[in-house]
């Protein structure tokens, strides 16, 4: 490898480290689009060939979508994101829901072990709000609601790496309450059990609430009838 291929590879990693940082830390948001090349060149005082080669390594971890003649949109938020949702795409919602509730299982038995008072107030807040959307009749509301208290539940758990992973996952999260919610007859699954057993740091009942959670959810998937939403 020659000296100028090492500088070259070099500018290229740094422009898409900073670009990852970037879609990182949220600055752009998934679903949003990115600056144009002309821009990103500008601002990171390099080449638009080189940015042009760090948004197509970005793009094919999937973090980026392009799309032609509209622009380059955020896809996911780091390389497991985007492989999570990829995957997911093509998955069965009974897959998706069977996964969801492992997660949340496990989830719902730490956060009872190592919940903090903020941990407890965060749930009950998103618990609130949550059953507030389902009175009010406001599906989509509803949606962000309910994938915010189970967010707050493994939050509590202080495991990163399952935090990370439950993140990466939601966008299918959203997709499985959705189709729920779309249903012409459906009906909404209690989560205050959930909460209560968390914040009593009773593991035993915090996972058979949420157990029973998922459970109805899969078993009115599998079957056919009218999902529970949530």
């Amino acid at each position: 490898m020659t000296l100028r291929t090492a500088r070259r590879s070099s500018l290229v990693d740094q422009v898409i480290d900073q670009l990852r940082d970037e879609i990182a830390g949220g600055g752009w948001p998934v679903g949003e689009k990115i600056p144009p090349e002309p821009v990103l060149s500008e601002t990171l005082g390099v080449g638009r060939n080189t940015v042009r080669e760090a948004v197509r390594a970005l793009t094919h971890a999937g973090l980026l979508e392009s799309r032609q003649g509209d622009g380059t949109y955020v896809r996911a938020t780091s390389e497991l994101s985007g492989a999570v949702r990829r995957r997911l795409e093509t998955a069965e919602l009974v897959e998706i829901l069977e996964v969801r509730r492992g997660l949340e299982v496990e989830a719902a038995r730490l956060a009872a072990t190592r919940r903090t008072d903020a941990d407890i107030a965060a749930i009950a807040v998103a618990l609130a709000r949550r059953d507030a959307a389902w009175a009010a009749g406001d599906h989509s509301t509803f949606v962000e609601a309910d994938l915010t208290f189970h967010t707050a539940v493994v939050e509590a758990t202080h495991n990163q790496v399952l935090t990370d992973l439950y993140r990466d996952f939601s966008a299918a999260l959203r997709a499985s309450i959705g189709a729920a919610g779309t249903l012409l007859e459906h009906k909404d699954v209690p989560h205050g059990p959930i909460a209560a057993a968390i914040e009593a740091g009773d593991a035993e009942a915090a996972t058979r609430a949420t157990h029973a959670c998922l459970d109805q959810i899969l078993a009115s998937t599998s079957t056919g009838r009218p999902e529970p939403v949530g």
